[in-house]
Protein backbone atom coordinates (compact mmCIF):
# COMPACT_ATOMS: atom_id res chain seq x y z
CA UNK A 1 0.00 0.00 0.00
CA UNK A 2 2.74 2.45 0.98
CA UNK A 3 4.57 1.98 -2.32
CA UNK A 4 1.71 3.69 -4.17
CA UNK A 5 2.51 6.95 -2.35
CA UNK A 6 6.27 7.11 -2.89
CA UNK A 7 6.20 9.09 -6.13
CA UNK A 8 4.21 12.12 -7.27
CA UNK A 9 3.42 13.27 -10.81
CA UNK A 10 6.91 14.72 -11.21
CA UNK A 11 8.50 11.23 -11.06
CA UNK A 12 10.89 12.68 -8.48
CA UNK A 13 13.41 9.93 -7.62
CA UNK A 14 14.20 8.33 -4.27
CA UNK A 15 10.82 8.42 -2.56
CA UNK A 16 10.62 6.60 0.77
CA UNK A 17 8.47 7.07 3.86
CA UNK A 18 8.38 6.10 7.53
CA UNK A 19 4.69 5.32 7.23
CA UNK A 20 1.37 6.82 6.27
CA UNK A 21 -1.45 8.28 8.34
CA UNK A 22 -4.91 9.02 6.98
CA UNK A 23 -6.68 11.15 9.58
CA UNK A 24 -10.39 11.84 9.24
CA UNK A 25 -10.63 14.78 11.62
CA UNK A 26 -8.76 17.87 12.70
CA UNK A 27 -7.93 16.28 16.07
CA UNK A 28 -6.42 13.25 14.36
CA UNK A 29 -4.28 15.54 12.20
CA UNK A 30 -3.07 17.21 15.39
CA UNK A 31 -2.24 13.83 16.95
CA UNK A 32 -0.08 12.92 13.95
CA UNK A 33 1.81 16.20 14.13
CA UNK A 34 2.44 15.85 17.87
CA UNK A 35 3.71 12.27 17.59
CA UNK A 36 5.89 12.39 14.44
CA UNK A 37 9.24 14.11 14.04
CA UNK A 38 8.82 14.74 10.30
CA UNK A 39 5.54 14.92 8.36
CA UNK A 40 4.75 15.45 4.69
CA UNK A 41 1.13 16.50 4.04
CA UNK A 42 -0.18 15.13 0.72
CA UNK A 43 -3.36 15.40 -1.30
CA UNK A 44 -3.79 13.84 -4.73
CA UNK A 45 0.01 13.86 -5.26
CA UNK A 46 -0.44 15.67 -8.57
CA UNK A 47 2.57 17.83 -7.75
CA UNK A 48 4.91 18.54 -10.66
CA UNK A 49 7.77 19.61 -8.37
CA UNK A 50 8.47 16.57 -6.19
CA UNK A 51 6.80 18.40 -3.31
CA UNK A 52 4.50 15.43 -2.68
CA UNK A 53 7.27 12.81 -2.82
CA UNK A 54 8.33 11.68 0.69
CA UNK A 55 11.95 11.59 1.79
CA UNK A 56 11.60 9.55 4.96
CA UNK A 57 8.75 11.48 6.60
CA UNK A 58 5.44 10.15 7.81
CA UNK A 59 2.96 10.84 5.03
CA UNK A 60 -0.16 12.66 6.19
CA UNK A 61 -2.81 11.90 3.58
CA UNK A 62 -5.91 14.08 3.49
CA UNK A 63 -8.13 11.78 1.40
CA UNK A 64 -10.43 11.02 4.36
CA UNK A 65 -11.01 14.74 5.03
CA UNK A 66 -13.45 14.67 2.17
CA UNK A 67 -16.72 16.22 3.34
CA UNK A 68 -18.47 19.19 1.78
CA UNK A 69 -19.60 20.86 4.98
CA UNK A 70 -21.84 23.71 3.87
CA UNK A 71 -22.73 25.74 0.79
CA UNK A 72 -24.00 29.27 1.22
CA UNK A 73 -25.21 31.96 -1.14
CA UNK A 74 -21.74 32.85 -2.39
CA UNK A 75 -19.41 30.52 -0.49
CA UNK A 76 -18.66 26.86 0.14
CA UNK A 77 -17.00 25.36 3.22
CA UNK A 78 -15.23 22.08 2.53
CA UNK A 79 -12.61 19.80 4.02
CA UNK A 80 -9.16 19.73 2.45
CA UNK A 81 -9.52 16.29 0.84
CA UNK A 82 -12.53 17.19 -1.32
CA UNK A 83 -11.62 16.89 -5.00
CA UNK A 84 -12.31 19.69 -7.42
CA UNK A 85 -14.56 17.31 -9.37
CA UNK A 86 -16.69 16.59 -6.28
CA UNK A 87 -16.78 20.28 -5.40
CA UNK A 88 -17.94 21.15 -8.91
CA UNK A 89 -20.67 18.48 -8.83
CA UNK A 90 -21.99 19.70 -5.48
CA UNK A 91 -21.98 23.32 -6.61
CA UNK A 92 -23.56 22.51 -9.97
CA UNK A 93 -26.43 20.78 -8.17
CA UNK A 94 -27.34 24.05 -6.46
CA UNK A 95 -26.61 26.35 -9.41
CA UNK A 96 -23.20 27.59 -8.30
CA UNK A 97 -19.69 27.68 -9.74
CA UNK A 98 -16.06 27.81 -8.53
CA UNK A 99 -14.15 29.39 -11.44
CA UNK A 100 -10.40 29.34 -10.68
CA UNK A 101 -9.96 25.56 -10.46
CA UNK A 102 -6.81 24.32 -12.22
CA UNK A 103 -6.95 21.87 -15.11
CA UNK A 104 -6.65 18.63 -13.11
CA UNK A 105 -10.05 18.06 -11.49
CA UNK A 106 -8.73 15.19 -9.34
CA UNK A 107 -6.72 17.68 -7.28
CA UNK A 108 -7.74 18.16 -3.66
CA UNK A 109 -8.99 21.57 -2.55
CA UNK A 110 -6.42 21.66 0.25
CA UNK A 111 -3.62 21.00 -2.22
CA UNK A 112 -4.78 23.78 -4.51
CA UNK A 113 -4.77 26.22 -1.60
CA UNK A 114 -1.39 25.01 -0.33
CA UNK A 115 0.11 25.67 -3.76
CA UNK A 116 -2.02 28.72 -4.69
CA UNK A 117 -2.99 26.75 -7.77
CA UNK A 118 -3.72 28.56 -10.99
CA UNK A 119 -4.70 27.44 -14.44
CA UNK A 120 -6.45 28.38 -17.64
CA UNK A 121 -9.11 30.63 -16.08
CA UNK A 122 -6.58 32.76 -14.21
CA UNK A 123 -6.84 35.15 -17.15
CA UNK A 124 -10.33 36.13 -16.03
CA UNK A 125 -10.59 35.03 -12.41
CA UNK A 126 -7.13 35.21 -10.86
CA UNK A 127 -5.49 32.47 -8.79
CA UNK A 128 -6.83 30.40 -5.89
CA UNK A 129 -5.67 33.08 -3.43
CA UNK A 130 -8.35 35.48 -4.68
CA UNK A 131 -11.11 33.01 -3.75
CA UNK A 132 -10.11 31.85 -0.25
CA UNK A 133 -12.18 33.45 2.51
CA UNK A 134 -11.14 31.35 5.50
CA UNK A 135 -9.27 28.22 6.49
CA UNK A 136 -8.44 26.00 9.41
CA UNK A 137 -4.79 25.07 9.65
CA UNK A 138 -3.03 22.79 12.12
CA UNK A 139 0.44 24.06 13.00
CA UNK A 140 3.54 21.92 13.55
CA UNK A 141 2.87 22.05 17.31
CA UNK A 142 -0.51 20.40 16.79
CA UNK A 143 -2.41 23.57 17.60
CA UNK A 144 -5.30 24.35 15.24
CA UNK A 145 -6.03 27.87 14.08
CA UNK A 146 -9.09 29.24 12.29
CA UNK A 147 -8.07 32.15 10.04
CA UNK A 148 -10.47 34.47 8.24
CA UNK A 149 -9.58 36.94 5.53
CA UNK A 150 -9.37 40.43 6.99
CA UNK A 151 -9.09 39.07 10.51
CA UNK A 152 -5.41 38.98 11.47
CA UNK A 153 -2.30 40.52 9.93
CA UNK A 154 0.63 38.21 9.20
CA UNK A 155 2.99 40.57 11.01
CA UNK A 156 1.29 39.66 14.29
CA UNK A 157 2.72 36.14 14.01
CA UNK A 158 5.81 36.17 11.77
CA UNK A 159 8.41 38.54 10.34
CA UNK A 160 6.94 39.35 6.92
CA UNK A 161 9.54 39.12 4.11
CA UNK A 162 10.49 42.38 2.40
CA UNK A 163 11.16 41.15 -1.15
CA UNK A 164 9.03 42.50 -3.99
CA UNK A 165 7.01 39.93 -5.94
CA UNK A 166 6.93 40.26 -9.75
CA UNK A 167 3.86 41.99 -11.21
CA UNK A 168 2.50 39.08 -13.25
CA UNK A 169 -0.83 37.20 -13.07
CA UNK A 170 0.73 34.12 -11.45
CA UNK A 171 3.54 33.64 -8.97
CA UNK A 172 4.05 30.48 -6.95
CA UNK A 173 7.49 31.19 -5.57
CA UNK A 174 7.69 30.59 -1.85
CA UNK A 175 5.87 32.65 0.74
CA UNK A 176 3.58 35.50 -0.25
CA UNK A 177 4.84 38.86 0.98
CA UNK A 178 3.24 42.29 0.94
CA UNK A 179 2.99 45.22 3.33
CA UNK A 180 0.04 44.82 5.68
CA UNK A 181 -0.82 41.36 4.32
CA UNK A 182 -3.41 39.08 5.92
CA UNK A 183 -2.21 36.03 7.84
CA UNK A 184 -4.33 33.81 5.58
CA UNK A 185 -2.16 34.77 2.60
CA UNK A 186 0.93 33.40 4.32
CA UNK A 187 -0.48 29.87 4.31
CA UNK A 188 -1.89 30.04 0.77
CA UNK A 189 0.94 28.84 -1.46
CA UNK A 190 3.20 27.75 1.41
CA UNK A 191 3.31 24.16 0.06
CA UNK A 192 2.55 22.49 3.39
CA UNK A 193 5.68 23.86 5.07
CA UNK A 194 3.90 26.05 7.64
CA UNK A 195 0.81 24.05 8.56
CA UNK A 196 -1.66 21.38 7.45
CA UNK A 197 -4.81 22.84 5.94
CA UNK A 198 -7.83 20.84 7.08
CA UNK A 199 -10.75 23.04 6.03
CA UNK A 200 -11.30 25.88 3.55
CA UNK A 201 -14.08 28.36 2.86
CA UNK A 202 -14.12 29.40 -0.80
CA UNK A 203 -15.95 32.20 -2.54
CA UNK A 204 -18.20 30.89 -5.34
CA UNK A 205 -20.37 32.43 -8.04
CA UNK A 206 -24.15 32.12 -8.04
CA UNK A 207 -24.55 30.69 -11.54
CA UNK A 208 -22.38 28.65 -13.86
CA UNK A 209 -22.00 30.27 -17.29
CA UNK A 210 -22.62 28.36 -20.52
CA UNK A 211 -19.16 27.27 -21.65
CA UNK A 212 -18.16 27.23 -25.31
CA UNK A 213 -14.79 25.80 -26.43
CA UNK A 214 -13.00 26.45 -29.72
CA UNK A 215 -9.94 24.46 -30.84
CA UNK A 216 -8.08 26.07 -33.73
CA UNK A 217 -4.71 25.43 -35.39
CA UNK A 218 -2.46 27.96 -37.11
CA UNK A 219 0.22 27.25 -39.68
CA UNK A 220 2.08 30.39 -38.57
CA UNK A 221 2.96 31.06 -34.93
CA UNK A 222 3.25 34.82 -35.28
CA UNK A 223 -0.27 34.91 -36.71
CA UNK A 224 -1.49 32.92 -33.70
CA UNK A 225 0.18 35.33 -31.28
CA UNK A 226 -1.44 38.27 -33.06
CA UNK A 227 -4.80 36.51 -32.79
CA UNK A 228 -4.31 35.90 -29.06
CA UNK A 229 -3.36 39.55 -28.56
CA UNK A 230 -6.59 40.56 -30.31
CA UNK A 231 -8.64 38.20 -28.15
CA UNK A 232 -7.05 39.60 -25.00
CA UNK A 233 -7.94 43.16 -26.06
CA UNK A 234 -11.50 42.08 -26.89
CA UNK A 235 -11.86 39.67 -23.96
CA UNK A 236 -14.95 41.34 -22.49
CA UNK A 237 -16.70 41.67 -25.86
CA UNK A 238 -15.89 38.05 -26.78
CA UNK A 239 -16.42 36.71 -23.22
CA UNK A 240 -13.04 34.96 -23.18
CA UNK A 241 -12.06 33.32 -19.88
CA UNK A 242 -9.04 31.32 -21.05
CA UNK A 243 -6.72 30.71 -24.00
CA UNK A 244 -4.51 27.62 -23.93
CA UNK A 245 -1.82 26.76 -26.44
CA UNK A 246 0.15 23.73 -27.66
CA UNK A 247 3.24 24.03 -29.84
CA UNK A 248 4.16 21.99 -32.94
CA UNK A 249 5.95 19.30 -30.92
CA UNK A 250 2.91 18.88 -28.67
CA UNK A 251 0.76 18.40 -31.76
CA UNK A 252 3.14 15.86 -33.26
CA UNK A 253 3.00 13.90 -29.97
CA UNK A 254 -0.79 13.85 -30.20
CA UNK A 255 -0.56 12.50 -33.74
CA UNK A 256 2.09 9.92 -32.72
CA UNK A 257 -0.24 8.65 -29.99
CA UNK A 258 -3.29 8.74 -32.24
CA UNK A 259 -5.10 11.14 -29.93
CA UNK A 260 -6.40 13.21 -32.84
CA UNK A 261 -7.99 10.13 -34.42
CA UNK A 262 -9.34 8.74 -31.15
CA UNK A 263 -11.04 12.01 -30.27
CA UNK A 264 -12.00 13.04 -33.79
CA UNK A 265 -10.14 16.34 -33.56
CA UNK A 266 -8.19 16.98 -36.78
CA UNK A 267 -4.68 18.41 -36.49
CA UNK A 268 -3.37 19.39 -39.94
CA UNK A 269 0.24 18.44 -40.68
CA UNK A 270 1.20 22.09 -41.23
CA UNK A 271 0.09 23.15 -37.73
CA UNK A 272 2.70 25.25 -35.95
CA UNK A 273 0.53 25.91 -32.91
CA UNK A 274 -2.96 25.18 -31.63
CA UNK A 275 -5.16 27.28 -29.37
CA UNK A 276 -8.00 26.19 -27.12
CA UNK A 277 -10.24 29.19 -26.43
CA UNK A 278 -12.92 29.12 -23.74
CA UNK A 279 -15.87 31.52 -23.88
CA UNK A 280 -18.32 32.06 -21.04
CA UNK A 281 -21.70 32.75 -22.62
CA UNK A 282 -24.78 33.82 -20.66
CA UNK A 283 -26.22 31.10 -18.45
CA UNK A 284 -28.98 29.31 -20.31
CA UNK A 285 -27.41 29.63 -23.77
CA UNK A 286 -28.14 26.33 -25.53
CA UNK A 287 -26.80 24.55 -28.60
CA UNK A 288 -29.59 25.74 -30.89
CA UNK A 289 -28.96 29.38 -30.01
CA UNK A 290 -25.19 28.95 -30.43
CA UNK A 291 -25.52 27.34 -33.86
CA UNK A 292 -27.86 30.15 -34.89
CA UNK A 293 -25.22 32.69 -33.85
CA UNK A 294 -22.50 30.83 -35.77
CA UNK A 295 -24.70 30.96 -38.84
CA UNK A 296 -25.15 34.72 -38.45
CA UNK A 297 -21.38 35.13 -38.22
CA UNK A 298 -21.11 33.63 -41.71
CA UNK A 299 -23.76 35.82 -43.34
CA UNK A 300 -23.08 39.03 -41.39
CA UNK A 301 -26.54 39.25 -39.84
CA UNK A 302 -27.06 41.03 -36.51
CA UNK A 303 -27.13 40.94 -33.55
CA UNK A 304 -23.51 40.97 -32.48
CA UNK A 305 -22.84 38.40 -29.73
CA UNK A 306 -19.63 37.06 -28.17
CA UNK A 307 -19.76 33.90 -30.30
CA UNK A 308 -20.45 35.88 -33.46
CA UNK A 309 -17.50 38.15 -32.67
CA UNK A 310 -15.21 35.15 -32.13
CA UNK A 311 -16.20 33.59 -35.44
CA UNK A 312 -15.59 36.87 -37.26
CA UNK A 313 -12.16 37.21 -35.66
CA UNK A 314 -11.34 33.65 -36.74
CA UNK A 315 -12.48 34.50 -40.24
CA UNK A 316 -10.36 37.66 -40.33
CA UNK A 317 -7.36 35.58 -39.23
CA UNK A 318 -8.01 33.13 -42.08
CA UNK A 319 -8.51 30.12 -39.79
CA UNK A 320 -12.29 29.76 -39.62
CA UNK A 321 -12.09 26.53 -41.61
CA UNK A 322 -9.55 25.13 -39.13
CA UNK A 323 -11.69 25.52 -36.01
CA UNK A 324 -13.59 22.89 -34.03
CA UNK A 325 -16.28 24.31 -31.74
CA UNK A 326 -18.06 22.68 -28.82
CA UNK A 327 -21.22 24.72 -28.29
CA UNK A 328 -22.95 24.97 -24.90
CA UNK A 329 -24.80 21.76 -24.13
CA UNK A 330 -22.57 19.58 -26.32
CA UNK A 331 -20.73 18.05 -23.37
CA UNK A 332 -19.39 15.14 -25.43
CA UNK A 333 -17.60 17.43 -27.87
CA UNK A 334 -16.40 19.69 -25.08
CA UNK A 335 -14.87 16.69 -23.32
CA UNK A 336 -13.08 15.72 -26.55
CA UNK A 337 -11.57 19.16 -27.05
CA UNK A 338 -10.51 19.40 -23.41
CA UNK A 339 -9.10 15.88 -23.61
CA UNK A 340 -6.81 17.00 -26.44
CA UNK A 341 -5.30 19.61 -24.15
CA UNK A 342 -5.04 17.17 -21.23
CA UNK A 343 -3.46 14.50 -23.43
CA UNK A 344 -0.38 16.66 -23.99
CA UNK A 345 1.02 16.71 -20.41
CA UNK A 346 -0.23 13.15 -19.86
CA UNK A 347 1.65 11.92 -22.92
CA UNK A 348 4.81 13.82 -21.99
CA UNK A 349 4.71 12.56 -18.38
CA UNK A 350 4.17 9.00 -19.65
CA UNK A 351 7.25 9.32 -21.86
CA UNK A 352 9.30 10.58 -18.92
CA UNK A 353 8.07 7.69 -16.79
CA UNK A 354 8.92 5.13 -19.48
CA UNK A 355 12.38 6.62 -19.92
CA UNK A 356 12.94 6.50 -16.16
CA UNK A 357 12.11 2.81 -15.98
CA UNK A 358 13.64 1.69 -19.29
CA UNK A 359 16.72 3.92 -19.66
CA UNK A 360 17.89 5.36 -16.34
CA UNK A 361 16.16 5.47 -12.92
CA UNK A 362 17.67 8.92 -12.34
CA UNK A 363 15.56 10.41 -15.14
CA UNK A 364 12.91 12.78 -13.76
CA UNK A 365 10.50 15.32 -15.14
CA UNK A 366 12.54 18.23 -16.48
CA UNK A 367 10.26 21.16 -17.06
CA UNK A 368 9.72 24.81 -16.33
CA UNK A 369 6.71 26.87 -15.35
CA UNK A 370 7.39 30.47 -16.28
CA UNK A 371 5.30 33.57 -16.78
CA UNK A 372 6.19 36.87 -18.46
CA UNK A 373 4.23 40.01 -19.30
CA UNK A 374 2.21 39.12 -22.39
CA UNK A 375 4.13 41.46 -24.66
CA UNK A 376 7.22 39.31 -24.06
CA UNK A 377 5.60 35.94 -24.88
CA UNK A 378 6.98 35.88 -28.42
CA UNK A 379 10.48 36.57 -27.09
CA UNK A 380 10.11 33.75 -24.56
CA UNK A 381 8.99 31.29 -27.24
CA UNK A 382 11.90 32.21 -29.48
CA UNK A 383 14.34 31.77 -26.60
CA UNK A 384 12.93 28.31 -25.83
CA UNK A 385 13.28 27.29 -29.48
CA UNK A 386 16.83 28.52 -29.84
CA UNK A 387 18.17 27.15 -26.56
CA UNK A 388 16.61 23.71 -27.01
CA UNK A 389 17.89 23.54 -30.60
CA UNK A 390 21.38 24.58 -29.50
CA UNK A 391 21.40 21.80 -26.93
CA UNK A 392 19.78 19.30 -29.34
CA UNK A 393 17.04 18.57 -26.84
CA UNK A 394 13.63 17.20 -27.76
CA UNK A 395 11.09 19.44 -26.03
CA UNK A 396 7.40 20.31 -26.06
CA UNK A 397 5.92 23.61 -24.92
CA UNK A 398 2.35 24.31 -23.89
CA UNK A 399 0.57 26.53 -21.42
CA UNK A 400 -1.84 29.29 -20.56
CA UNK A 401 -0.89 31.72 -23.28
CA UNK A 402 -3.51 34.28 -22.26
CA UNK A 403 -1.54 34.74 -19.01
CA UNK A 404 1.90 34.63 -20.64
CA UNK A 405 2.48 31.33 -18.78
CA UNK A 406 4.44 28.73 -20.79
CA UNK A 407 5.56 25.22 -19.77
CA UNK A 408 8.63 23.92 -21.62
CA UNK A 409 9.12 20.18 -21.07
CA UNK A 410 12.14 18.11 -22.05
CA UNK A 411 11.53 14.65 -23.53
CA UNK A 412 14.66 12.92 -22.20
CA UNK A 413 16.40 10.23 -24.23
CA UNK A 414 19.16 9.88 -21.62
CA UNK A 415 20.12 11.24 -18.23
CA UNK A 416 22.44 13.69 -19.97
CA UNK A 417 19.33 15.24 -21.55
CA UNK A 418 17.98 15.79 -18.04
CA UNK A 419 21.19 17.53 -16.97
CA UNK A 420 21.28 19.67 -20.11
CA UNK A 421 17.59 20.47 -19.66
CA UNK A 422 18.23 21.70 -16.11
CA UNK A 423 20.92 24.05 -17.36
CA UNK A 424 18.56 25.32 -20.06
CA UNK A 425 15.86 26.01 -17.46
CA UNK A 426 18.27 28.06 -15.37
CA UNK A 427 19.08 30.09 -18.48
CA UNK A 428 15.37 30.60 -19.15
CA UNK A 429 14.70 31.56 -15.54
CA UNK A 430 17.30 34.31 -15.44
CA UNK A 431 15.97 35.74 -18.71
CA UNK A 432 12.37 35.61 -17.46
CA UNK A 433 13.32 37.51 -14.29
CA UNK A 434 15.01 40.13 -16.48
CA UNK A 435 11.77 40.42 -18.49
CA UNK A 436 9.84 41.24 -15.30
CA UNK A 437 8.35 37.77 -15.03
CA UNK A 438 8.47 34.85 -12.60
CA UNK A 439 10.33 31.57 -13.25
CA UNK A 440 7.91 29.89 -10.82
CA UNK A 441 4.41 30.68 -12.03
CA UNK A 442 1.90 28.11 -10.82
CA UNK A 443 3.43 24.72 -9.94
CA UNK A 444 5.40 25.86 -6.92
CA UNK A 445 8.94 24.96 -5.86
CA UNK A 446 8.73 21.64 -4.05
CA UNK A 447 11.89 19.55 -3.77
CA UNK A 448 13.08 20.26 -7.28
CA UNK A 449 16.67 21.55 -6.98
CA UNK A 450 16.40 23.64 -10.15
CA UNK A 451 13.22 25.33 -8.90
CA UNK A 452 14.84 25.94 -5.53
CA UNK A 453 17.78 27.53 -7.35
CA UNK A 454 15.34 29.66 -9.35
CA UNK A 455 13.73 30.79 -6.09
CA UNK A 456 17.15 32.07 -5.07
CA UNK A 457 17.62 33.77 -8.44
CA UNK A 458 14.25 35.52 -8.05
CA UNK A 459 14.60 36.82 -4.48
CA UNK A 460 18.30 36.48 -3.74
CA UNK A 461 19.96 34.99 -0.68
CA UNK A 462 18.38 37.63 1.52
CA UNK A 463 14.88 36.78 0.33
CA UNK A 464 15.35 33.06 0.96
CA UNK A 465 16.77 33.86 4.40
CA UNK A 466 13.60 35.86 5.13
CA UNK A 467 11.51 32.85 4.14
CA UNK A 468 13.54 30.68 6.47
CA UNK A 469 12.85 33.14 9.28
CA UNK A 470 9.11 32.68 8.69
CA UNK A 471 9.50 28.89 8.62
CA UNK A 472 11.56 28.82 11.80
CA UNK A 473 9.08 31.04 13.64
CA UNK A 474 6.23 28.59 13.02
CA UNK A 475 8.16 25.33 12.64
CA UNK A 476 11.60 25.65 14.28
CA UNK A 477 12.31 21.92 14.02
CA UNK A 478 11.47 21.75 10.29
CA UNK A 479 8.90 19.08 11.07
CA UNK A 480 6.54 19.98 8.21
CA UNK A 481 7.62 19.09 4.68
CA UNK A 482 11.36 19.31 5.40
CA UNK A 483 13.30 19.92 2.20
CA UNK A 484 10.36 21.52 0.39
CA UNK A 485 11.08 25.10 -0.80
CA UNK A 486 14.59 24.99 0.64
CA UNK A 487 16.85 22.38 2.27
CA UNK A 488 16.69 21.89 6.00
CA UNK A 489 19.54 23.65 7.81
Amino acid sequence: MLSAFLEDAAHFPGGHAAGIASPSSESEVADVLRSASAVLPIGAQSSLTGGATPMGEVLLGTSRLNRILEIGSDWARVQAGVTLADLDAALRAVGKYYPPAPTFTGAFVGGTVATNAAGAATFKYGTTRDWVRAMTVVLASGDARRIERGGVKASSLVPVPTYRMPAVPKNSAGYFAAAGMDLIDLFIGSEGTLGVITEVTLRVLPRRPALCHAFVTFADRSAALAFVAGLRRASHAVAVSAIEHMDARCLSILREDGVDRQLGVPIPDDSAIALLVTLELPAGTDAEQAFDEIGRAHDGSPPDTPLVRLCRMLDEAGVLERVEIAVPGDSARAEQLLAVREAVPASVNARVGRAKHAIDPLIAKTAADMVVPFDRVGDLMTMYDEEFARRRLDAAVWGHISDGNLHPNVLPRSYSDVESGKDAIMTFGRAVIAMGGSPLAEHGVGRNPVKQALLGELYGDRGVAEMRAVKETLDPDYKLAPGVLFPRR
